[in-house]
């Protein structure tokens, strides 16, 4: 067991939380009982996820997508008051960590990607590792577009959409950043990528990669999201000795 506080400050100062300029509020967002000692982990605080909570006893809910986003609306109604007072009326807490999640340079979800696609990391191209979010490294051997794009798919258990740049040239060094990360895609190129994965893709990123002559891989933002949140679980499972369940709530997007 853990009380709260302490573990929502243990949490906080390994992500550094208060260091990213973020679109949401990391770290605790619902306050629920003082005493911990399940904690559920999921990619999104849906209602599905709230009720697998529920079920399990769970007395602290981890998330990578939480509530409370820039320019959402402010009024707790509808959706937003069904899923608040799920957590409310079960006490169950509500810890939710976004940007400090992607970037962490051993827990965060560019570092478990790259780990599970077997990338060699060898820096950031907006910032230091734990910092920046635009992971770069190489393939440990030269790879066909379509190569990776399996290799992705194998490993992540969906297909990624597969925007190869004209010529086909071979893919030696790859640039990341999971999510809704697509717009970085220019960064990939400037800094010599010959890839890029992410995993939304918009309309507008299909010219992009074409015009830029770099190959161009969605992978799926919820597919590329689900690591570093176990991560995360797994990690405060063995430093506070508390239960720790990942449940996956699918999402094709």
């Amino acid at each position: 067991m853990i009380l709260r506080n302490d573990l929502v400050r243990a949490c906080d100062t390994l992500l550094a939380a208060a260091a990213f300029k973020d679109y949401t509020v990391n770290g605790l967002q619902v306050e629920g009982r003082d005493e911990v000692r399940r904690v559920m982990s999921g990619v999104t605080a849906c209602q599905a996820l709230l009720d697998e909570a529920v079920a399990w006893g769970a007395d602290l809910l981890l998330v990578h997508h939480g509530y409370f986003w820039k320019n959402e609306p402010v009024p707790i109604t509808g959706i937003k008051q069904q899923r608040i007072r799920t957590l409310l009326l079960n006490d169950i807490n509500l810890l939710a960590y976004h940007l400090p999640l992607d970037a962490h340079a051993e827990l965060g979800n560019n570092a478990e990607l790259g780990r599970l696609l077997g990338f060699q990391v060898d820096g950031c191209a907006d910032g230091e590792l734990g910092q920046g979010l635009v992971w770069l490294g190489g393939l440990p051997q030269a790879a066909t577009p379509a190569a990776l794009a399996r290799q992705i798919g194998e490993r992540l258990g969906r297909e990624p959409l597969l925007i190869e740049a004209p010529g086909g040239h071979a893919i030696r060094r790859v640039a990341w950043c999971t999510g809704g990360a697509q717009d970085m895609i220019t960064q990939a190129w400037e800094a010599g990528a010959d890839a890029f994965i992410s995993g939304e893709i918009s309309e507008r990123t299909t010219h992009l990669a074409r015009e830029l002559g770099i190959h161009y891989l969605a992978a799926g933002h919820h597919a590329t999201e689900r690591y570093g949140i176990q991560a995360l679980g797994a990690w405060i499972a063995r430093e506070f000795g508390v239960e720790h369940r990942f449940v996956d709530i699918d999402n094709p997007a």
